[in-house]
């Protein structure tokens, strides 16, 4: 009788004790993705659901971080910042960023946009 009694008790914390999700996004990041590829993709439902498993193939194989870091850095090169912009640019370790997010964009338009 005791055992069904603990496992009550402990049945809150495992939720807490588990690891978030090494590859989970925001949200409001996914959405921000999905809007901008309908766009560019025709704002029609079939666009909907390949942008939709774009971000989740993105999602898989990049972490948030360094996804944010590279749409950081390619929004900041947009920008034209003329030579302030040059830290996204030029620094080794930003381009290494940007390819892996491109690498992974690649993957996911192979994987959803047949």
């Amino acid at each position: 009788m005791k055992a069904p009694l603990l496992l009550v008790l402990l049945l809150p914390a495992i939720p807490a004790a588990m690891p978030a999700l090494a590859y989970d996004y925001p949200t409001v990041a996914r959405a921000d993705y999905v809007l901008g590829c309908m766009a560019a993709n025709g704002n029609t439902r079939l666009a909907l659901e390949r942008c939709a498993c774009s971000i989740d193939a993105i999602a898989a194989k990049l972490p948030y971080d360094s996804y944010e870091a590279a749409d950081t850095a390619l929004r900041m090169q947009a920008g034209n910042l003329g030579e302030r912009g040059a830290e996204f640019r030029d620094v080794p370790q930003v381009r290494a960023t940007i390819e892996a997010l491109r690498r992974a964009q690649a993957e996911a338009t192979l994987q959803c946009f047949p």
